[in-house]
């Protein structure tokens, strides 16, 4: 049985993980279309990729199979007939169980120890892939500004020499003030031999400069003029990848294990203390009366040790109208001082919150993620019991609806709790605690044989049926009025 199974699992498990590799492909495929880079770069990328969608694949994968393996034997009976002999269900899964629990610690340590090495790379990689500069692809017809600081419009190409027709180039790249407008019958547009700038060359036209940056006078602007037979712009343009320092990803949440996790958590938390502190003892305190000892020059209290027990009058005792009118000025400006500090200060507690809430996410993922391999098995084993289906077809169909099902409940609690509506362990949690039920419900009426009618035939038959009742209904109804 377990051998079935796992001849099953293997090719259950790359269908799953190319599943969701192009779902996550989809999300970034505009920083990869249209920049040029290198096979190695992008294969590079999709196995970073790969690897770090494990996590997630794998539950998927082991519901599919469970579904397929638990269904192939109720539909040849071999179920039936261990019952028959005796063995239950619950027995028939233990095996399996075992199976699942080592297969959830093993996923757990790959996510302790190699998941942040794998993120790592890849959010390195990605981030470099975002910072290159796309290859330059000028349409027909329609101005292009994918080169900062330049416009071009062309009206036509010839693609086999490699010609512009008819351009149009607008330079900004020295401000609007100074702008360049160039005018050519054709062109040629082509990278450096370093790919750090793009030599553009021109053919029969004209030029105008705009020369504000000389001018010396507000009354008239100078300009220059250029009639030209052939002419050569280089323009500024590193089409070179260039991967950025891995130090920068390793110090986000991605990039750390479980203890450094819960480290930056702590550190995290502690700073927003530390700022609520600062807000509660410096700022709330009355601000006329920070204002006031202030000014101990005025007052000549120099040497109070506190304030809290002196009056206002005692504190102003013998101050002249000039001095008091001082005091006054000086409270009053170090009250909006303050008043001005107190969003800045609530801005950096609730940054420091929210980044702990990320970094707190990926903690609890780590665990989440481990324990979902065995409550997908006790949705998929005994639904497969239940269903006596096998193959990929209906196994399949279920697999998606519960998936959706896991997924839709799953980025729901995460938002919940990265947006800090509720807490971080409930909102990571909230799958797990759907599901778990589910499948111990699902696992309860397998071993005592109840059946459950979950064909998707029958049940769009029952509404519709209803439906047509009740439309007969209404058309009796009408009728008669």
């Amino acid at each position: 049985m377990l051998s079935e199974f796992f001849g099953t699992f293997g090719a259950t498990f790359f269908v799953c993980l190319f599943v969701v590799l192009m779902e996550f492909l989809f999300r970034y495929v505009d920083e990869m279309v249209g920049k040029g880079l290198a096979f190695s770069v992008l294969f590079e990328f999709f196995s970073y990729a790969a690897l770090s969608l494990v996590p997630m694949a794998l539950p998927l994968a082991i519901l599919l199979a469970s579904l397929i393996t638990f269904g192939g034997f109720g539909e040849r009976l071999e179920l039936l007939s261990m019952k028959a002999a005796g063995i239950s269900l619950t027995r028939i899964m233990r095996p399996f169980l075992i199976v699942m629990c080592f297969m959830s610690v093993g996923i757990f340590i790959y996510s302790e120890l190699a998941i942040p090495a794998i993120q790592t790379k890849l959010w390195t990689l990605l981030y470099s892939m975002k910072s290159k500069s796309p290859e330059v692809e000028i349409p027909e017809g329609s101005f292009y500004s994918g080169i900062e600081g330049y416009n071009f419009y062309v009206r036509s190409k010839d693609n086999s020499k490699k010609l512009l027709y008819d351009i149009k180039i607008y330079d900004f790249s020295k401000g609007f003030d100074n702008a360049v407008v160039m005018a050519a019958d054709s062109g040629r547009l082509k990278s450096s031999d370093d790919k750090l700038s793009m030599v553009l060359m021109l053919y029969s036209g004209e030029s105008f400069e705009n020369l504000k940056e000389q001018n010396t006078s507000a009354s008239s602007v100078p300009y220059r003029r250029e009639t030209f037979s052939y002419k050569e712009v280089l323009i500024d343009f590193d089409a070179n990848f260039s991967q950025m320092d891995e130090s920068v990803i390793s110090n986000k949440y991605m990039g750390k294990n479980l203890s450094e996790l819960t480290c930056a958590i702590d550190s995290m938390l502690h700073h927003a203390d530390s700022l609520d502190h600062a807000m509660r003892v410096l700022y709330i305190p009355t601000y006329f009366d920070r204002g006031l000892l202030s000014i101990n020059s005025i007052t000549q209290y120099d040497s109070l040790p506190e304030y809290e027990g002196y009056t206002f009058e005692k504190l102003t005792a013998g101050l002249s109208s000039n001095d008091m009118m001082e005091l006054y000025k000086r409270a009053v400006r170090n009250a909006n001082r303050m008043k001005i500090d107190i969003p800045f200060v609530h801005m950096a507690k609730f940054s420091d919150v929210k980044r702990s809430h990320r970094f707190d996410i990926e903690r609890h993922r780590k665990f989440t993620l481990s324990l979902a391999c065995i409550v997908f098995f006790l949705i998929g084993a005994p639904l497969g019991a239940i269903v006596k289906k096998g193959g990929i077809g209906l196994p399949a169909v279920y697999s998606i609806i519960l998936f959706i099902l896991y997924y839709v409940i799953d980025n729901t609690g995460y938002k919940m709790a990265r947006d800090g509506v509720w807490m971080v362990w409930q909102g990571v949690w909230l799958s797990t605690i759907v599901l778990l039920p589910l499948g111990l419900f699902l696992t309860y009426e397998a071993a005592h044989d109840r059946s459950i009618n979950i064909s998707m035939p029958a049940f769009l038959k029952r509404w519709i049926k209803k439906f047509g009742k009740q439309s007969e209904v209404d058309s009796d109804n009408q009728t008669q009025n």
